[in-house]
């Protein structure tokens, strides 16, 4: 019984935690990885296919890849970078960042979802992505 009453106490606090931070902090894109395969020309390396969708309010910030990513736009949206007009991410366009750039930086402002297809060429065992400075 004493286990039941601290699992609960637990989930109670978590519950209480998750209500009171803002809506856009409690979701996250959602980011389906696809396949994970090592690359065979180099084993140092991998390669991560993914589905991410940004929703209407979303961020997707300064971030960067130790190594290739490539993509392409499966629906597009208005995305906006801080200080600037929104702008069209269409529906079609090709996606290309190099290794260790740092890119993103951009809020979806709708009103569709922006959803991404995207291959990563990456170095293995390293986050798949890390924050820009």
């Amino acid at each position: 019984m004493k286990l039941h009453s601290a699992a609960l106490a637990v989930l109670i606090a978590a519950s209480t935690v998750a209500l009171s931070l803002p809506a856009q902090a409690q979701q996250a894109p959602a980011r389906k990885e696809l396949k994970r395969i090592d690359m065979t020309e180099s084993p140092n390396m991998e390669i991560i296919s993914s589905v991410t969708e940004y929703k209407p309010g979303d961020e997707l910030p300064r971030h960067l890849h130790h190594g290739t990513e490539m993509g392409y736009v499966v629906q597009g949206s208005m995305i906006q970078l801080p200080g600037k007009d929104p702008t069209m991410l269409a529906t079609g366009a090709p996606l290309q960042n190099l290794r260790d750039v740092a890119h993103g930086g951009f809020k979806i402002v709708g009103p569709a979802s922006l959803i991404l297809f995207t291959v990563h060429i990456v170095d293995k065992g390293k986050p798949l992505y890390d924050a820009a400075k």
